[in-house]
C-alpha cells in the first residue's frame, strides 16, 4: 500500500503488480478510481440522510428544531473528527476496515429512526434516570454515526491511492468533491423524495440498504484480493445479515408504526395522516369517547375542555367594539371560527391556515365537523391556505378583530409568529377600533414566555391587557400549548388582548390573575433575536 507520507508525483503510473506488491485490480486503474469515487458519492449521500433523519425525527418527538439540529450536527461533526483519528489504526487493512464500517453504519443508521421512535413511544413516560431518554439516545446515535462517517475518508484515501499513485492534495480534492456532491444529492433527496414518498422510518431503512450494498460491492468487487478468504466470507456474511435485518424491519415497519402509535395515542386512533406540514392524528370522537386531535405528536384539541379555551380566546375580543370583519390566524380545526360565528353582526371571517390537510379534516371528519358545528360550511367563512406572516404581509384588507390562534410561542417554528415584526403587521391590518387577541402560552408554568409576548406587543405600538384563564381538565392541553400527557400538561391558558388604544376586558378577574405573575423589564422578541426559548 502506498505510504501517504511519501506520495508519488502527479501522473505516476498505476500499480500494475511486481515483486512485493499486491495483486492486480480486476479493472483498469481509471475504472477503479471512478468506482471508488462513486462509492464516496453514495456513502456521503447516505451519511447526510442519516443526519437529516435524526434532526427531523428529534424535532418531531422532542420539539424545538433549532436546539435538536444544533445538538445533532455539532455532536456528529465532533464525532467525525474522532472517527478520522481512530481510522488511522486501520490504514494497513483499509479494504476490510471500510467494508466493516459501512456494514455497521448501514445497520445503525438505517435502524436509528425506528430505535428513537420506539424509545419515545414505549419509554417516553418513564421518569427517574431515564427522564429525557429520547434526548440521550439522540446524542448516542449522533455520536456513533458521526464516528463511522468520520472513519470513511482516511480509509478511502488509502484505497484510492491503492489504485493509482497520486499526490495527496489531488487525492483529497477528488474525494472531497465526490463527498460534497453526494451530500448535496442526499440533502435534496431527503425532503423531496424519501420523506414524502417513504416516510421517516422506511426512508432510513432504504438508505441503510443502499449504504450496505454500495460499501460491500466496492470492497468485494474491487478490493477482494486485499482480503483473506476468511475476511471475504466474514464480510459477505456481515452484509447479508445487515441486509436481512433491514429487509425484515422494512416488511414489519407498518405494524411497528401502528403499535408505536397506539403506545403514544392509545387504542382509539381513528385517523392518522402526514400532510406537507405535519402529522395529524385523531382519536376518540365515537362511542362516547371525547375527541382528541394531535399535531406532530402533541395534543392540540381535547373534547374535554377545548370549549373553555376557545371561549376565553374569542369572546373577550369580540365583546367590546365592532366585529363585522374577523381574521383568524391559524385555527384550522374550525373551533375558534365556531365561537366567532356565535356573535351577531359577523359578516366575514377570513382564516389563514398553513395546512390544508387539517382544514379538509375539519370539514369532512364527522366527529371534528360536529365539534366545530360545520363552521367551514358557513358562507361567511373564507379559508386561505398560507402562512399567517405572509397573509398579514400581503393583505390590503382591514379587520375589526384579529384572532391569533397559533402554536405555542416556545416552539422554534412559531417564534416569527410572536415577533415584533409580526405584531407590527397585525397592527397595520387593524381597523381604527380594531382589536387583536393572542394566545400567549400558559402563565403559571412559563411566565417568562407569556410576559415576553406582552412586551413584544407593546414594542409594536399596541396597548395590552393580559389575562389568564384556569379550569383546564387535569392532564389535557386543548389549544396550541404543547403537552403529550398528564405529566407535562399546563393548568391554565394565557392570552393578551391588544389594540391601538387601551382595550376593555370583560374578564377583570382574569386580568388580575395574570397581573399577579407579571415580570417587568423583558425585551421584545424579534425575527433575528427570538426570546422564547425555554
Amino acid at each position: 500500500m502506498i505510504d501517504p507520507h511519501a506520495p508519488a508525483p502527479p501522473g505516476a503510473p498505476p500499480l500494475d503488480g511486481g515483486p512485493g506488491e499486491r495483486p492486480r485490480l480486476p479493472v483498469r486503474a481509471a475504472t477503479g478510481r471512478f468506482l471508488v469515487l462513486a462509492g464516496v458519492f453514495v456513502c456521503a449521500a447516505c451519511g447526510l440522510v442519516y443526519e437529516l433523519e435524526l434532526v427531523a425525527l428529534a424535532s418531531y418527538l422532542i420539539g424545538d428544531s433549532v436546539t435538536q439540529a444544533s445538538v445533532v450536527l455539532s455532536v456528529m461533526v465532533f464525532a467525525m473528527g474522532l472517527g478520522s483519528l481512530m481510522a488511522k489504526r486501520l490504514r494497513s487493512h483499509a479494504a476490510a476496515g471500510f467494508g466493516a464500517i459501512e456494514a455497521l453504519l448501514a445497520l445503525i443508521g438505517g435502524c436509528s429512526a425506528m430505535a428513537l421512535y420506539a424509545a419515545f413511544a414505549w419509554t417516553g413516560h418513564w421518569g427517574g434516570l431515564w427522564e429525557g431518554g429520547s434526548r440521550h439516545l439522540l446524542v448516542v446515535f449522533s455520536l456513533v454515526i458521526g464516528l463511522l462517517i468520520g472513519a470513511e475518508v482516511p480509509l478511502l484515501m488509502e484505497l484510492i491511492q491503492r489504485i493509482r499513485r497520486q499526490d495527496a492534495g489531488g487525492a483529497v480534492a477528488d474525494l472531497f468533491a465526490a463527498d460534497y456532491v453526494g451530500a448535496l444529492v442526499g440533502g435534496l433527496a431527503f425532503p423531496f423524495l424519501l420523506l414524502p414518498l417513504l416516510g421517516q422510518l422506511t426512508g432510513a431503512l432504504i438508505t441503510g440498504t443502499v449504504n450496505a450494498i454500495a460499501g460491500g460491492a466496492l470492497v468485494l468487487g474491487l478490493f477482494r484480493q486485499d482480503l483473506t478468504r476468511r475476511g471475504r466470507r466474514l464480510l459477505v456474511v456481515a452484509n447479508l445479515v445487515v441486509l436481512g435485518l433491514l429487509a425484515s424491519a422494512a416488511v414489519h415497519v407498518d405494524d411497528f408504526e401502528r403499535a408505536a402509535r397506539q403506545a403514544v395515542y392509545g387504542h382509539g386512533v381513528r385517523v392518522s395522516l402526514q400532510t406537507d406540514v405535519q402529522e395529524i392524528v385523531l382519536t376518540g370522537g365515537s362511542d362516547g369517547r371525547p375527541l382528541s386531535l394531535f399535531l406532530d405528536g402533541w395534543l392540540r384539541v381535547s373534547g374535554r375542555d377545548e370549549r373553555r379555551y376557545h371561549e376565553a380566546l374569542v369572546h373577550p375580543v369580540m365583546h367590546d367594539g365592532p366585529h363585522a370583519r374577523v381574521l383568524v390566524l391559524g385555527g384550522g380545526d374550525g373551533l375558534a371560527v365556531r365561537e366567532v360565528l356565535r356573535h351577531t353582526g359577523v359578516r366575514q371571517v377570513d382564516v389563514a391556515e398553513l395546512d390544508a390537510g387539517i382544514v379538509h379534516l375539519a370539514r369532512t371528519d364527522p366527529a371534528l365537523s360536529a365539534l366545530n358545528k360545520d363552521a367551514f360550511g358557513d358562507p361567511r367563512v373564507r379559508v386561505v391556505n398560507t402562512d399567517a406572516f405572509v397573509r398579514l404581509r400581503e393583505t390590503r384588507d382591514t379587520y375589526d378583530v384579529v384572532i391569533s390562534d397559533l402554536p405555542d410561542p416556545g416552539i422554534t417554528a412559531s417564534t416569527k409568529l410572536y415577533s415584533q415584526e409580526f405584531y407590527g403587521l397585525a397592527r397595520r391590518v387593524l381597523a381604527e377600533r380594531g382589536r387583536l387577541v393572542v394566545h400567549a402560552g400558559p402563565v403559571e408554568s412559563r411566565p417568562r414566555v407569556f410576559w415576553t409576548v406582552d412586551a413584544t406587543l407593546r414594542a409594536a405600538g399596541l396597548r395590552t391587557v393580559p389575562y389568564r384563564v384556569g379550569g383546564r381538565d387535569s392532564g389535557f392541553a386543548a389549544g396550541p400549548d404543547r403537552a403529550r400527557g398528564p405529566a407535562g400538561a399546563p393548568r391554565d391558558w394565557g392570552f393578551v388582548l391588544a389594540s391601538r388604544t387601551t382595550p376593555v376586558l370583560s374578564l377583570p378577574g382574569a386580568a388580575r390573575a395574570a397581573e399577579r405573575t407579571r415580570l417587568s423589564g423583558l425585551p421584545a422578541s424579534t425575527l433575528v433575536h427570538p426570546r422564547y426559548a425555554r
